[in-house]
């Protein structure tokens, strides 16, 4: 593969010469300029991306961290990034595993969106303090390098617990996401609080991790005491999925002798029979929030740590 000292030599000019003509410099006439870069493109000379990026110390890319792929989640709020930052002229990569963590210590990436709990909150505050620059959509961190842009999901459970008890239900079960998770957390932090107004309810706490499977061994576990109308609060719609699954071919009725809410309103709720009633937002916008603030923090300009508000889209399933 040529490189710049090849086309000097071809052009009979100075490596510093050919450096301008390829850089767009003003240093170099309009002839020569042409002269070198018609050599360049005849030998296949490429752009060497890591000497680019150490001169021009950005790469025009960043990294989207993620926990997993799967499911029907992560699509919208990917395309609400990439439309955001392919508006600036940057590209996104999503990434997956600790091994992925070097992009952003090795500045493949200029910034990074933190959606994974892999990394710890004290590797991304020491990330933080060495410049690097992270939007965080899964925990709450102070540092001026580091900004939120968080679900209310403390909002959201409360609106799910009320709407479920409405049907005067002894018994209220949460299905969680998996240990460790922020959004679970707070779901189940709005839920206890709004359950003080409902001292009678009896909350029983049952172990997912928001994929489908779980929700189909949670209804599973569920039911095998079932006795009398309860009360079903999915912390997201996957697992609720589940449990749709699980009871298409049982005596119980959804919407009448079980009472289910989901979490996050993914495209598939709606095509639920009945309808999933679920908490809402759109991830889309919520990518796209997260986007425009990492460009903004990049810009070195001000930038506020958001929330995405959510409701309640009521189908017949609660």
């Amino acid at each position: 593969m040529a490189g710049i000292k090849d086309i000097a030599k071809e052009a009979g000019v100075s490596i510093s010469t050919v450096s301008y003509a390829l850089n767009g410099s003003p240093k170099v006439t309009e002839e020569t300029r042409s002269r070198i870069l018609a050599i360049a493109d005849r030998l296949g000379y490429v752009p060497n991306a890591a000497a680019r990026m150490l001169k021009v110390k950005q790469t025009k890319i960043i990294g989207v961290f993620l926990a997993d792929y799967g499911g029907y989640f992560y699509g919208p709020l990917l395309r609400g990034m990439r439309e955001a930052l392919n508006e600036k002229g940057y590209e996104l990569i999503a990434c997956s595993g600790v091994q992925s963590h070097r992009l952003l210590l090795e500045k493949v990436i200029d910034g990074g969106i933190i959606l994974d709990q892999a990394f710890t909150d004290e590797e991304l505050l020491n990330y933080a303090d060495k410049s690097y620059k992270i939007v965080v959509l899964d925990r709450e961190l102070v540092h001026e390098n580091i900004k939120g842009v968080l679900l209310d999901n403390t909002a959201g459970a409360r609106l799910a617990v009320r709407k479920l008890t409405e049907h005067k239900v002894n018994k209220l079960y949460a299905v969680t996401g998996p240990v460790g998770s922020y959004d679970s957390k707070k779901r189940m932090e709005g839920v206890r609080e709004e359950l003080q107004s409902f001292p009678n309810v009896e909350l029983i706490e049952v172990q997912g991790d928001f994929l489908k499977d779980s929700g189909e061994e949670a209804a599973r576990q569920i039911l095998a005491n079932y006795s009398e109308p309860i009360a079903i609060f999915c912390f997201n719609d996957e697992m609720a999925i589940g449990i749709y699954r699980y009871l298409q071919d049982k005596e119980y009725e959804i919407g009448k002798d079980v009472f289910l809410v989901g979490f996050d309103n993914i495209e598939l709720a709606q095509y639920m029979v009945p309808r999933l009633s679920t908490i809402s937002y759109s991830s889309h916008e919520w990518g796209s929030m997260a986007a425009h603030n990492l460009l903004k923090l990049l810009a070195n300009e001000t930038v506020e740590n958001e929330q995405v508000e959510v409701t309640i889209t009521v189908g017949g399933s609660s």
